[in-house]
């Protein structure tokens, strides 16, 4: 798999998290942050959508693993719904992996990504997010990225 460095602005984001085992459920909330961005304008072509995994599966149970989906806004961007809140998130270098946006593809980048990048010298910085990002340019060709804190 290849990567490139990116340097990635602060950005706020509107987010839904969900609570649960990672897997098809993060799907459905996906959907429904969707139809929250459209009906409020935010759903457009250069929307940027953000998939965030807080938790390790292998060291949280489960039940307790978060999945925040999540839509760049303006930082001026006001929420209104209570389903949907606002957060920052922090910028920095990321090391971007474009994949397709299929589960198998997906599945096979998290369990590479991390000894590929520590094989070229580069060490995750996990105080920052890992992201999945969806970007409508990319999901039409039936790609998405995977962005590595660096």
């Amino acid at each position: 798999m290849t990567y490139t460095i990116e340097e990635m602005p602060r950005s706020h984001v509107a987010f839904m998290r969900r609570v649960g085992p990672y897997g098809a459920d993060n799907y459905a909330i996906m959907g429904k942050l969707k139809e929250w961005a459209q009906a409020n304008g935010l759903f457009t072509k250069s929307a940027v959508i953000l998939g965030i995994s807080q938790d390790n599966p292998e060291t949280t149970p489960p039940e307790n693993c978060r999945y925040d989906v999540c839509i760049v806004v303006a930082d001026d961007c006001t929420i209104t719904s209570g389903d949907v809140n606002k957060a920052a998130l922090p910028g920095g270098r990321y090391a971007v992996f474009t994949i397709k946006h299929t589960a198998e593809a997906v599945k096979r980048a998290w369990e590479e990504i991390f000894t590929q990048l520590s094989a070229q010298g580069h060490h995750p910085d996990f105080s920052r997010p890992v992201l999945e990002r969806y970007i409508p340019a990319l999901i039409e060709k039936h790609l998405c990225e995977i962005c590595i804190p660096v």
